[in-house]
């Protein structure tokens, strides 16, 4: 039977619950254990589906088509194994069941309730991984913080396990707050102790404290904590801010935080983690060679969390360059014909980002124009791809009414159409086209030449398609479809031969670019960033030179 670890949250959101789960699960990992993590949300929309980014960052989309928090990209990052639905369950979807059961009757005419009814059917879920025989240790982040109205039947949940599960089988790590007042020149412990008393409050007793600190934390601050929140002192584990989320696994393991968890899950502590790859790539990242500017065109730029898994593909693919990417957030809204090259001048490649409505289109539609006229590195993804699409029909072959059905329904020259299967939807949550779908790749590419095969498989988020009526005319004219659906003709990946890197991909790469193995799209279209850099280093010389006397 597997062994069950709960991390909750105390104090304030965003302390990294998600990033400190994944950290312990890389530990554990690294011993040997089959591991793996999943969120429960206490917000009560289904899934994030239909979520603004501006709400709650991106959403991230697993192969077999669920829409889910963006936490499950760090498990998929840090772990480098696919997650699935049942690795992120809401409040919605705990609800929905029940209110389904109900309705059919399942309960025999009681009065259903929170207690038994929603409880149940929450630990249920949590147990549900466990019981598959394909983990030895399961790992569910509690969303929100404790205190919450909307996580009280989770807590309730885990205090009702912790009740009806062996003492060894499983523990409850809570991630709190320690603040640094810097008029005091002092570490506050109140505010972990009050959230602790509030999650004792509920019946839940926390057996480790993980305490995020901008200060390092001593052996009397660690004693105090511990007494007053009823824990051993060996439990009470700092974690400092660091440089970087790829950091933390490191640090916990010199907090000893894995070890802790195998004494208190009475599970063997052979040998320590194999953490030589990961030591590897931070290693690449904290001294890179090199240093890439690169302009990430989208409309949610203030919240860096909308694009998430881009960045975190880009941390991937400058480490494998040995590059430090620097990405420069522009929002399409501000880009026009006339300030386009004063804006994108200093870069040294374009990624067009995804993306929904018409709000911010042209100013995308002029980027890719600069870059595909100026030889910049290119790489649209999603409504990127379709993007350079329209730009290429506009201007090369003289579509001036070419544009996307999604922005004009009554688009006469829509190069970019509703798929067909999508047009009888009338439903917005989790109706797209989702999920991981087969691709084949046109050999000679530069598609094939990235990803060195002819067949891949890759996730979508999309109702949106290349209208293939228009396919003839733009391949007449240089831009190819590389990358086809072997089922459906659907055109995946779009790309100009002749220039030095440009192309679009309809599905989502940087969902599956992880610590271990970096998403080749992202690998080279660095690398093509990093050649147009000292391309532009090269022909700056002579001049700086000259100017030097």
């Amino acid at each position: 039977m597997a062994k069950y670890i709960f991390v909750t949250g105390g104090v304030t959101s965003s302390l990294g619950k998600g990033i400190i789960a994944a950290s312990l699960a890389k530990l554990l990992q690294a011993r040997g254990l089959r591991v793996t993590i999943q969120k429960f949300d206490p917000y009560i929309n289904v899934d994030p589906g239909t979520l603004n980014p501006y709400e709650h960052g991106e959403c991230y989309v697993t192969d077999d088509g669920a829409e889910t928090d963006l936490d499950l990209g760090h498990y998929e990052r840090f772990l480098s194994i696919p997650t699935s639905q049942a690795n992120n369950v809401t409040t919605g979807r705990i609800y929905q069941t029940v209110i389904n059961k109900e309705r059919e009757g399942a309960y025999l005419g009681k009065t259903v309730q929170v207690i038994p009814h929603i409880t149940d059917e929450i630990k249920k879920r949590m147990l549900e991984l466990g019981k598959t025989g394909n983990y030895d240790i399961v790992i569910t982040e509690i969303g929100g913080t404790v205190g919450d109205i909307e996580s009280l039947p989770y807590i309730e949940a885990v205090r009702q396990l912790q009740w009806e599960l062996a003492d060894d089988d499983l523990l409850v790590v809570h991630l709190t707050l320690i603040p640094y007042l810097k008029a005091a020149k002092e570490l506050k412990t109140k505010p972990t102790q009050h959230s602790v008393k509030m999650l004792s409050e509920s019946g839940v007793f926390p057996d480790i404290l993980v305490c995020r600190t901008e200060e390092p934390i001593n052996e009397e601050i660690k004693r105090k904590i511990a007494l007053f929140c009823n824990v051993k002192p060996e439990a009470v584990i700092e974690a400092v801010d660091a440089s970087t989320i790829y950091e933390v696994p490191l640090i916990m393991m010199n907090e000893q935080l894995d070890r802790i968890v195998l004494k208190k899950l009475n599970m063997p502590d052979n040998h320590e983690p194999e953490l030589g790859k990961w030591k590897e790539f931070l290693n690449k990242l904290k001294y890179p060679k090199a240093k890439v500017n690169i302009g990430l065109i989208g409309k949610y730029v203030e919240l860096q969390d909308a694009y998430k898994s881009i960045l975190e593909a880009f941390v991937h693919a400058g480490a494998m360059n040995e590059c430090k990417v620097q990405v420069q957030y522009i929002h399409s809204e501000f880009i026009t014909p006339e300030n386009v090259a004063e804006k994108l001048s200093s870069l040294d490649g374009l990624l067009v980002a995804p993306g929904f409505g018409h709000r911010g289109i042209e100013g995308k539609i002029t980027a890719v124009k600069y870059a595909r006229e100026s030889g910049l590195p290119f790489f649209g993804i999603c409504l990127g791809m379709q993007m350079a699409v329209i730009e290429f029909a506009r201007n090369v072959l003289g579509l001036k009414n070419a544009h996307s059905r999604e922005m004009d329904p009554d688009a006469t020259e829509a190069v970019i159409d509703m798929m067909e299967e999508q047009k009888k939807v009338t439903k917005m949550g989790g109706t797209m086209r989702l999920g991981a779908y087969p691709c084949d790749i046109k050999e000679g590419t530069l598609a094939h030449k990235i990803y060195g095969a002819v067949q891949i498989s890759e996730r979508h988020r999309h109702r949106y398609e290349f209208n293939d009526q228009y396919l003839e005319l733009f391949e007449k004219k240089g831009m190819i479809a590389s990358g086809k659906n072997p089922q459906t003709g659907l055109v995946e990946i779009m790309e100009i031969a002749g220039h030095p890197f440009f192309i679009g991909v309809q599905y989502h790469p940087e969902l599956k670019s992880t610590v271990e193995n970096p998403h080749p799209l992202f690998v080279h279209f660095v690398a093509a960033s990093k050649i147009f850099n000292e391309n532009k280093s090269a022909q700056k010389a002579p001049v700086l030179q000259s100017e030097l006397g």
